[in-house]
């Protein structure tokens, strides 16, 4: 088990992994999961939201990823580093497309 371990530290070098990364990475398999779990025990019909075009919760799901990404390269483009109101963003940016708010 040690030489299996030490192999994949090794081809993983290159990554740059840390903690965060690895945070990140469980944070979106975890929620591909919930989200594949309830579409099998409650599915749902594509409704229109605040975007005018008919989404699922998958679909939403996927614009809010997306928009997250983009929202956070633009914030390091033109604010710096500090990502913390970046993330403030995204989570408003999120709750208005899955219309929460």
């Amino acid at each position: 088990m040690e030489d299996f371990t030490a192999r994949l530290t090794e081809n993983a070098a290159w990554m740059a992994w840390t903690w965060q990364t690895g945070l990140f990475f469980v944070i979106i398999a975890s929620l591909l999961i919930v989200f594949t779990l309830v579409a099998l025990f409650k599915p749902e019909r594509a409704r229109v939201g605040v975007l005018g075009i008919p989404t699922t919760r998958g679909d939403r799901l996927f614009i809010t990823l997306l928009g997250s990404a983009f929202i956070n390269l633009a914030w390091l483009g033109l604010a710096g580093p500090d990502l913390g109101w970046a993330l403030a963003l995204c989570l408003v940016y999120a709750l208005a497309v899955f219309r929460l708010v």
